[in-house]
Parts: structure tokens; C-alpha cells; sequence
């Protein structure tokens, strides 16, 4: 009887021995597959993200050249309802918008950089370039800033 016992006992034990080893193989298993899922969701959102700002930087960008077509092409005078202050006004009003988003989607140091660009240009728009002065040469300076500091915002 006594051998009987200890057989038992051993047969259980080794059950429960075997029970607990692989409750853990697949706790630790499906720990992992979460911790892996994690990541990849993690590097799908900064690469969404990063797409995002790419295209807003594209956009603000092109509506940045408009701008400065606008400026080139500025009248010594014009009256409301004329073709110029129309177009312009609605190239600025894009301008501003997508410098409002950079601010939302980026650091504050581009959004700064951005910023200083955009008072250049709508200056230049609205007032003119001051004489003797090149309007490239006026938003040269600002213009690379906002592009340096966006590519440092995009870097890993």
C-alpha cells in the first residue's frame, strides 16, 4: 500500500510539476507576443506620424512658394476685388493654416522657425520689400532655418 502511495504521490507531483512549467512557457510566450505587438504598433504610429508631418512640411512648403510668388508679383497699388489681393489673400489664409498645424504636429523650435518665415513673407506680401533690398535675400535666411529645424525634427 505504501508503494502504491508514494507512486501516486509522484504521479501527482510530477503533473503538477509539469502543469506549472508550462503555464510559464506560455505566460512568458504570450508576454512576448504582446511586448512584440507593442513595438510594432509603436513603429507603425511613428511612421503614420512621420508621414503625416512629411506631407503638412510638403504642403506648407508649396503654399510657401505661392507666397512668394505672390510677393514677387506684388503691385505697386491695387483696389479690392482686383485678381492680386484676391489670389494673395487666399494663398495667405493657406499659409496660415498649415503654419497653425505646425504647430500642432511639431516642436516648438520649428513652429519658431516657421513662424519667423511666415511674418518675413506676409510682410513682403502685404508691405513690400524694403528698399534696396532682394525679397529672395529676405526670406532666404528665415526659409533655410524653417527647413533645418524641420529635418532635425524628422530625424530618428
Amino acid at each position: 500500500m505504501a508503494v502504491e502511495v508514494w507512486t501516486a504521490v509522484t504521479s501527482l507531483g510530477g503533473v503538477a510539476i509539469g502543469g506549472g512549467l508550462s503555464y510559464l512557457v506560455q505566460h512568458s510566450t504570450q508576454r512576448q507576443a504582446a511586448r512584440t505587438e507593442q513595438r510594432r504598433q509603436a513603429l507603425a504610429l511613428a511612421e503614420s506620424r512621420r508621414a503625416e508631418r512629411l506631407a503638412l512640411l510638403e504642403r506648407f512648403v508649396g503654399v510657401a512658394a505661392d507666397a512668394e510668388r505672390c510677393a514677387l508679383t506684388r503691385p505697386d497699388r491695387w483696389e479690392d476685388g482686383e485678381e492680386w489681393p484676391t489670389r494673395t489673400q487666399a494663398v495667405m489664409n493657406q499659409l496660415w493654416v498649415a503654419e497653425r498645424m505646425i504647430r500642432l504636429l511639431f516642436p516648438i523650435a520649428v513652429h519658431d522657425a516657421v513662424r519667423v518665415y511666415f511674418l518675413v513673407l506676409n510682410g513682403a506680401v502685404w508691405e513690400g520689400v524694403p528698399a534696396g533690398q532682394s525679397a529672395r535675400d529676405l526670406w532666404e535666411r528665415p526659409r533655410l532655418a524653417f527647413l533645418d529645424a524641420a529635418r532635425e525634427a524628422l530625424d530618428p
